[in-house]
């Protein structure tokens, strides 16, 4: 009785932290507002801008909102546009909702983001992926296997590229030479177990 009338008083904390992200989500909405007006070179522009105000002292943090809208926008842009996942034809159809972009500044601050089948994990983590990468540092997207690996690296790979990003994909058949390539780009995808086996090669620890 003593907690429903607590939740009823205060919210429990997933409200509250959800009511805090709210102008976060309506700040990202408004910025991907006017650069639908931006020529779409201007927009691709922004990686390169972005990129010189974190050398010149911004933070990603500083610069969220705005890297967000960036990629929603190029969502945006790129629906019907035909790409190939493994090998299937398909169209881009896909833009963030305000709910995906809540997801994507939980991650970014380096919380958990609990999300149910279909609502869209795979985008969410676009955003963040996109604005750390931005620092320069190669940036990693750790799933449960080979195919969701290459399939999500193709698929989310088009947004990327589009903005002028490359993306690999490390694949349990690669060579060390392979690997040391896809860890080139700003962005890669691979299997836990991929990324485990190639830290402990690094620290000496894994012969084979």
């Amino acid at each position: 009785m003593i907690n429903w009338v607590l939740k009823k008083m205060f919210g429990n904390r997933n409200v509250r932290v959800l009511k805090r992200l709210e102008p976060l989500v309506a700040r990202v909405n408004e910025l991907e507002e006017s650069y639908q007006a931006l020529p779409e070179a201007e927009l691709k522009g922004k990686t390169a801008e972005f990129q010189e105000r974190l050398r010149n002292g911004e933070t990603t943090d500083d610069i969220m909102c705005e890297a967000f809208a960036v990629v929603k926008n190029a969502c945006r842009r790129l629906m019907g546009t035909d790409i190939e996942v493994t090998g299937t034809k398909m169209q881009w159809d896909m833009i963030p909702y305000d709910v995906q972009v809540v997801g994507a500044v939980v991650l970014h601050r380096g919380d958990i983001a609990e999300m149910a089948t279909g609502e869209g994990k795979t985008l969410v983590a676009t955003m963040p992926l996109y604005l750390n990468a931005l620092s320069g540092h190669n940036c990693q997207l750790i799933t449960t296997n080979d195919y969701l690996a290459r399939r999500d690296s193709e698929w989310m790979g088009t947004v990327y590229r589009y903005l002028g990003m490359t993306v690999g994909c490390l694949q349990h058949s690669m060579s060390p030479d392979e690997r040391r390539e896809q860890y080139g780009c700003d962005i890669t995808y691979g299997m836990n177990s991929e990324f485990g086996f190639d830290y402990l090669s690094d620290m000496g620890m894994a012969m084979s």
